[in-house]
This record gives structure tokens, C-alpha cells and sequence, in this order.
């Protein structure tokens, strides 16, 4: 055989090549729907979008900046205890737990009659943390809220309405909540800012203020917005990015985290494919929890950055709500007398 024929020869099998692996992808995409579509096809509509919801309340010890800040007391309660109090009042919560790595957090909170979930050391933060709980959960969820414990103030129909918000959002995987920033938190570190755009979708996260003007000082007439230390999330991207990884060993996963808006993407999530792979629901929590972190998340680190570099939507209500954060020991003294002074036990 000469030259030209033995390149002709390599070049089809090349085109041949290329052109089965495209189709065998073709082929296990469109099973992965058609199976999806089958599934809730099944299920006949018998439940309600998201409708199973558990609030996880993340704590840890270890807290660089305030070391057991979840024990500690606000008139005579540890913070962990009115935090989980707040959160019972919830309608929209099936069930409450504290997810924590620390005995005396568990100790404390099985005494005033919190279920608790051992979790490992390891987790980078309280999303992980959530991630690893879940998992050990006996009941399955649709949606998960992560709760704050530093937040012991914290208004139960928030809760209600992010959980809401995220149920009437099939494209979001993420719901949050934001309300007025006070001109004297606008250089704080510890109070986080966040930019929306005008369909209510979360742009940018930021311990800076955001935006940011050339005159480097605060607008009194912008309307700058905090972020609230409450987040509610549901698997369905991620339940679809298993199922295919699954199916061809992950070499479409890949491509679908690149282009999370790609066509089959939108296709699932308006079907709500998350019943169809409910069964699967603790390993796409072990596969989000291992994505690697983002150069955004590390620089500012706040883990929703996460969500959003990875190209994921998060919606955003606006509520008017006075957020009463605990930082540092000093803001106990402030959230005290806040409650001295509104007569709240």
C-alpha cells in the first residue's frame, strides 16, 4: 500500500473513530433523559416540586475567630439552642437537625432536644458539612436549608420564603436572602454584600462593598444589600451530572459542568428530573462536596462563590430583616441588649 493510500486509510479511521464516539455519547445522553422522563413519568406527579425540606444547622468548635462560639451563652441559652428554636418555628421545614464534629455541641444540643449528626473534622465548611449530614439521614430531602448558628435572631418566615423562593425557581439550584445594608457595616469584613440582577438571580458575593465607586466612599442614595447567613439548595444539576458520569464513566460530566446551560441541562431540570434520581441524592452530595474549591471562593472566602463560579444560578429575595450576626464576643452584648429591649427571652 503506498503513502497516500495509508494516510487516506488513517484519516477514515480517524472520521470513523470520532464519529462512533459522538454517537455512543448521543446515544447514552438521550438514555439518560429518556430514563429521567420515564421515571417521573412513573411517579405520576404524586408529590409536589421540592417539597421534602430539612434545615441543617452547621457548628463547629474550632472557630478561628470566636472558638466555641456555638455554646456560648445570650442570657442563659447557648446560641446553638436559640438558633434551632428560631428555626422549629419554620412551617416549611419537615425536620431540623445540628450537624457538628464536636462532642460538647452534640452533648448540648441533644439536652434541649435537638436530633444531632456527627460529622467528620474535615469539612472545609458548613455546605460540606451539610453535604456529609445529609447523607447520614435516614429520610430523603429534596431541599436542604443551611442555617446559620450564629444567627439566633433569625425570622422563621425567612426561612419560609427562600425555601418558596427556590420551589418557584426550576433554573436555581441556590436560594438566599439579602436585605439593607447599614451605611456603618459597608467596610466590615464580617458582613457580607451581595449584587442582584433585575430578575432576582445572585451576580457577585463580596466581604468588600460592592459596588464599588471611584470615589471609594459609601452612596447614601444606592440601596446596598447584606447577605443573610441563611442558604437553601437542591441537587437536581447535580443529580443529572451523576446519572450520565454514571453511564459513560464521566465523560460527559465533564462537559456539563462547562456548559451548565447547555440544552440537556435545561431540558432536565424543567422536568424535574430530581425525583427521578432521588435514590442517588447521597452520592451527588459526595460529588458537589469534592469539586475543587474556586480561586473566587478562596480569595473572599465565602463558599457561596462556589456555586456561582461554577456557573450555577442562585435566587435571591429581598426581605426587611435587621440581621444580628455573632462574630466576635462583643456582638453578644449588642444582641442582648437588643433583646432586653424588645422583651424577648
Amino acid at each position: 500500500m503506498d503513502r497516500a493510500s495509508r494516510s487516506s486509510s488513517s484519516s477514515s479511521d480517524s472520521s470513523f473513530s470520532s464519529t462512533k464516539a459522538w454517537i455512543v455519547h448521543g446515544i447514552v445522553a438521550g438514555a439518560a433523559i429518556a430514563a429521567a422522563l420515564a421515571a417521573r413519568t412513573y411517579l405520576g406527579g404524586s408529590r409536589k416540586f421540592r417539597s421534602r425540606v430539612v434545615g441543617i444547622i452547621p457548628a463547629r468548635f474550632a472557630s478561628s475567630r470566636f472558638p466555641g462560639k456555638p455554646l456560648v451563652q445570650i442570657l442563659g441559652k447557648p446560641m446553638i439552642q436559640r438558633t434551632w428554636e428560631r428555626a422549629k418555628l419554620a412551617t416549611s421545614l419537615n425536620h431540623v437537625v445540628v450537624a457538628t464534629d464536636d462532642e460538647k455541641i452534640a452533648e448540648c444540643c441533644r439536652g434541649f432536644g435537638a436530633d444531632v449528626i456527627m460529622t467528620s473534622e474535615s469539612c472545609r465548611n458548613g455546605t460540606e458539612r451539610c453535604n456529609e449530614a445529609l447523607q447520614k439521614l435516614q429520610q430523603k430531602y429534596d431541599v436542604v436549608v443551611n442555617i446559620q448558628g450564629d444567627e439566633p435572631l433569625i425570622e422563621p418566615e425567612i426561612i419560609d420564603g427562600i425555601v418558596k423562593a427556590l420551589q418557584a425557581a426550576p433554573d436555581a439550584v441556590f436560594s438566599t436572602a439579602v436585605t439593607a445594608l447599614k451605611p456603618e457595616d459597608a467596610f466590615d469584613p464580617n458582613r457580607v454584600k451581595c449584587v442582584v440582577d433585575n430578575k432576582g438571580y445572585a451576580i457577585y458575593f463580596s466581604r468588600g462593598l460592592i459596588p464599588y465607586n471611584k470615589s471609594g466612599k459609601v452612596n447614601p442614595r444606592f440601596p446596598y444589600m447584606l447577605h443573610l447567613g441563611i442558604q437553601v439548595w437542591t441537587r437536581v444539576f447535580l443529580a443529572t451530572v451523576f446519572c450520565i458520569r454514571t453511564l459513560i464513566k464521566g465523560r460527559i460530566s465533564v462537559l456539563l459542568l462547562l456548559y451548565s446551560t447547555s440544552q440537556i441541562v435545561f431540558l432536565t431540570l424543567h422536568n424535574d428530573v430530581i425525583w427521578s434520581f432521588q435514590s442517588y441524592d447521597t452520592k451527588f452530595l459526595k460529588l458537589y462536596a469534592e469539586l475543587p474549591p474556586t480561586p473566587l471562593q478562596l480569595e473572599e472566602d465565602l463558599e457561596q462563590l462556589k456555586v456561582l463560579e461554577n456557573g450555577y444560578k442562585m435566587k435571591v429575595i429581598k426581605v426587611d430583616h435587621e440581621a444580628h450576626g455573632v462574630d466576635s464576643p462583643e456582638d453578644v452584648e449588642k444582641i442582648e441588649a437588643l433583646m432586653r429591649e424588645h422583651n424577648l427571652s
